[in-house]
């Protein structure tokens, strides 16, 4: 069986000249191949346990099942799609809904884990059918709007749990990373949500010394830095497992999500695809499936959701290196990082005002890409069939709109949200005239002439797609 994992030598191993490209199953020298597969593990860093935080869950055991997510997924893809499974943020709308503050992790992880069989079941059927059936279940109008459903629920989290701890830290954590991101170049620029950490903590502990104890929202006061954990934790031990727990209305807030991971997916394969030159089509079932398996195989010990992330595609386009032999070395360093609880109580301290300051970009930024994936694909707002269920979606999500079936039987925010968006997109194309219907990019209108803004049925150019990858690091959805 193939899967993969032998990889030829690149010419006598050194780096590539101008114009030339290591391929997915050649590799440099191994000793260059470790270097890469460090710069990978710098890359999905600083986002891959940021986002366990902000959802309650152990960023430890993120970072080990990322590496393991990573190794099934070249496995299964065959070591076509070079590629790191990190932490999703497509699912932090949903944690903050089922388990504010970490109350519930194990139903949050299993109402994960259920996403996760959806989205493996759904990478059968694109296997079988193709991958222009993700474009006709779910065209960009309908995960543009899914997305910044996802992305601008979390806005209150960052006013209500973090931004108070410590104004000023938010405050000037935000800025570092807004100016980080537009003044670094190359690799420091796809890594500023880590740099944004550092400095973060580093503020902190200069505030500590400086103004001593902040006051916290409950009442008295305490330092931003508490590394007594740390002190305390063990050098070598297992992460925290916990099982998951399966409540109907839990799975119903976490299945939207579903949406945006297949569309980054798939998105992830184009821009792979357009990089190397290679045909990773027959490929896309393989990767969504694999994404899935990974996530209910990370949620079902009690870890986090994974997908694969736009920053280490980043480091790809800077080296012009895509072997997975790099993706390997950067798994194993990372299951080696989750099986070290001191390194664990060291995320876990991270003060909660910096953490103020790097989501209050980060969120805006998930629910912008909703509007990008819009632009992209000339999504027509002037047609009634995509502006209506659009519109609908968003203020019933965004507003907090219940439907309430039963006392314990709700549904609301995200899952009303993306329920009216997608039923009502896809009822209204149906019972719209011809001439009203959405049309793909560059098909012929009803007149004869080329539609250009029919309702964004086509996917982002490859282009596009390998620029989103590159100048914004930070997006996983």
């Amino acid at each position: 069986m193939n899967l993969g994992l032998g990889w030829k030598l690149y010419g006598d191993g050194s780096a590539p000249p101008p114009g030339e490209v290591v391929r997915p199953r050649e590799r440099l020298s191994w000793g260059r191949t470790v270097g890469l597969g460090a710069q990978h593990v710098v890359a999905m860093f600083g986002a891959t346990f940021v986002f366990p935080l902000v959802m309650g869950l152990d960023p430890n055991l993120a970072i080990m099942m990322s590496g393991i997510a990573t190794i099934l997924f070249l496995l299964i893809v065959k070591g076509m799609i070079p590629s790191y499974l990190g932490t999703s943020a497509s699912f932090v709308g949903a944690a903050v809904i089922i388990s504010p503050d970490g109350a519930n992790p194990a139903v949050l992880t299993g109402a994960i884990c259920v996403a996760g069989i959806v989205i493996m079941l759904s990478g059968v059927v694109i296997h079988l059918l193709g991958p222009t059936a993700v474009l006709k279940a779910f065209p960009p109008a309908v995960t543009g709007g899914v997305v910044m459903l996802i992305g601008f629920n979390l806005a209150p989290v960052v006013a209500d749990a973090y931004w108070p701890f410590d104004q000023w830290i938010g405050l000037l954590t935000m800025a570092f990373v807004i100016l980080a991101t537009v003044l670094l170049r190359g690799f420091l620029g796809r890594i500023t949500i880590l740099l944004g950490l550092l400095f973060g903590f580093a503020a902190s502990w200069i505030f500590d010394l400086v103004f001593g104890k902040a006051a916290v929202p409950d009442g008295g006061s305490a330092f931003r830095v508490d590394l007594s954990a740390v002190q305390d934790a063990a050098w070598i031990g297992l992460p925290a497992f916990h099982a998951p727990e399966f409540q109907t209305s839990a799975i119903l807030v976490a299945l939207p999500a579903i949406i945006a991971v297949i569309a980054e997916n798939a998105g992830h394969v184009k821009a792979v695809q357009e990089m190397t030159g290679d045909d990773l089509d027959p490929y896309m079932g393989r990767a969504i499936f694999a994404d899935g398996l990974a996530t209910s195989l990370a949620t079902a010990v009690g870890g986090s959701p994974t997908t694969t992330y736009a920053e280490n595609i980043g480091v790809m386009a800077a080296t012009r290196v895509y072997s997975t032999a790099a993706y390997y070395v950067a798994a194993v360093v990372a299951i080696l990082f989750g099986l070290c609880p001191k390194f664990g109580a060291l995320v876990a301290a991270t003060p909660e005002g910096v953490l103020g300051g790097i989501t209050v970009v980060l969120y805006g930024m998930i629910g912008l890409l909703g509007a990008k994936i819009w632009v992209e694909n000339r999504v027509d707002f002037a047609n009634p069939v995509v502006l209506v269920p659009v519109a609908a979606g968003l203020v019933a999500g965004i507003g907090g709109v219940q439907m309430a079936f039963t006392e314990t039987f709700v549904i609301e925010g995200i899952a009303l949200g993306t329920i009216i968006l997608l039923f009502g997109y896809h009822a209204l194309n149906r019972m719209a005239p011809e001439y009203m219907r959405p049309r793909p990019l560059g098909t012929p209108s009803a007149g004869g002439g080329a539609e250009d803004s029919g309702g964004g049925t086509a996917p982002a150019e490859p282009e596009a797609a390998k620029e989103r990858t590159q100048d914004d690091p930070e997006k996983h959805v």
